[in-house]
């Protein structure tokens, strides 16, 4: 019996033994599981409340990394700058700004320029990273990118100072003439003379103030607000007259065709300043006795029909280098013979803001030596179209005072106004 006895304690004893092993383990368990892991930083549920919320409303791009400098949360901005890869943060300058913000507690910010994505070309991204800590465990990081802002306060320093030297030059030049003036009043064909002069420069800074205000006013107004059905005809035959004492003192002979008909959608002032302007360039950039020619004609396209019209002359010709910047502001092909046509470099840009403002475009095509090609493509005035309308081109057609063509203007067939090189490439 002691012997019996004996062996029932003892697996009792056992019994007991394994039932306390087993429930400690299952306890164990349980604490493994409820447990933070690696895995379980990364979800969303670690970040303290309202915090997602904020994170999602942010204009900034926001990195959220926990204490072993995984993701835990990124936004879409984040992922579309290259700042997150695989999980993990991209930029070594900003993982260790995290690091250190980690360990002292210390918010940073810092400037930096990253290589932009899927370009081969070198450019920069320009953005401002702060870094914060959210927590007791986790770094916030928040990028704004700046690489627009920069690119506008260059194009402003730029302005300014291109603005800057143009203007001081004819205010210069009158400065110094009118001292001349002075100094020659005895002489009065060196008066007349130094006085040709300063009218000359002050007709230069007159225009380059007036430019500089057309400029400033199709880039701040909204053309379409006061838009209507612009007849093509009237608009071809304005820019002609605008420019014809110059073509009578070079002989060049304007050729116009395929006007009538035609109506476009917009601002009447804005649409004759582009095309005059236009029509300007080719004279002034054309040789004597030569031809410019412009030409319209509808166009089908998949947002609505447009008006294109064209102007096409036989002057110097534009390089390959020079035909991606002529658009700019102050920019000259030849800036010796900018000077002596009284040009200032605003032109093209001035009709590059009309055409864009109006929902159309210009582009350019030329050969040195050849001419060159400017084509207008504005939305046409459906509405117009329907209308019974005057085709007569008036301005087209005048005569001198013996009945005959004053030969700076003749009607042309559309798009057949020279005979090389042609008006559409």
């Amino acid at each position: 019996m002691d012997v019996n006895a004996a062996v029932a304690a003892a697996a009792a004893i056992a019994g007991v033994l394994t039932g306390v092993i087993a429930m400690l383990a299952f306890r164990w368990s349980e604490r493994d599981q409820k447990r933070p892991t690696r895995t379980s930083l990364h979800t969303d549920p670690v970040l303290p409340p309202g915090v997602d919320t904020v994170l999602s409303v942010l204009r900034s791009s926001a990195v959220v990394l926990d204490e072993a400098d995984a993701v835990v949360k990124a936004s879409s901005a984040a992922y579309a700058l290259g700042l997150v890869r695989g999980g993990k943060l991209a930029v070594e300058p900003m993982m260790q700004m995290a690091r250190d913000t980690r360990r002292d507690g210390e918010i940073r910010q810092v400037e930096l320029d990253l290589p932009r994505r899927g370009t081969g070309r070198g450019e920069a991204l320009a953005v401002s990273a702060r870094v914060a800590p959210l927590g007791s465990r986790l770094v916030l990081l928040l990028v704004e990118d700046l690489t627009e802002a920069r690119r506008i306060e260059a194009v402003r320093r730029d302005f300014v100072a291109n603005v800057s030297h143009e203007l001081k030059t004819p205010v210069g030049a009158l400065s110094l003439l009118s001292e001349a003036v002075m100094d020659a009043s005895d002489d009065p064909e060196a008066v007349e003379r130094f006085a040709g002069r300063m009218q000359i420069e002050a007709t230069r800074l007159t225009n380059l103030v007036q430019e500089l205000i057309d400029l400033s006013r199709v880039q701040n107004d909204d053309p379409l607000e006061d838009a209507e059905p612009v007849r093509a005809d009237e608009l071809v035959a304005e820019a002609i007259d605008r420019c014809r004492h110059q073509a009578g003192t070079k002989q060049i002979t304007m050729a116009a065709g395929g006007t009538a008909d035609l109506s476009i959608w917009g601002n009447r002032g804005q649409l004759a300043a582009a095309l005059g302007n236009l029509v300007e360039n080719a004279v002034n950039y054309s040789p004597a006795r030569t031809r410019v020619g412009i030409a319209a004609r509808r166009v089908t396209a998949p947002g609505g029909d447009l008006i294109e019209i064209a102007v096409t002359d036989q002057g110097i010709g534009i390089s390959e280098k020079d035909r991606e910047r002529v658009f700019e502001r102050f920019y000259r092909v030849d800036p010796a013979r900018s000077r002596q046509t009284g040009g200032t470099g605003l032109g093209l840009a001035i009709v590059k803001h009309v055409a864009a403002s109006h929902g159309g475009e210009v582009t350019v095509w030329s050969s040195e030596g050849q001419g060159s090609t400017f084509t207008l493509r504005l939305p046409e005035a459906a509405a117009a179209r329907d209308r019974g309308i005057d085709h007569d081109m008036p301005g087209l057609d005048d005569e001198d005072e013996n009945g005959q063509p004053d030969g700076t203007t003749t009607v042309a067939s559309p798009y057949e106004p020279l005979p090389a090189p042609e008006v559409l490439p």
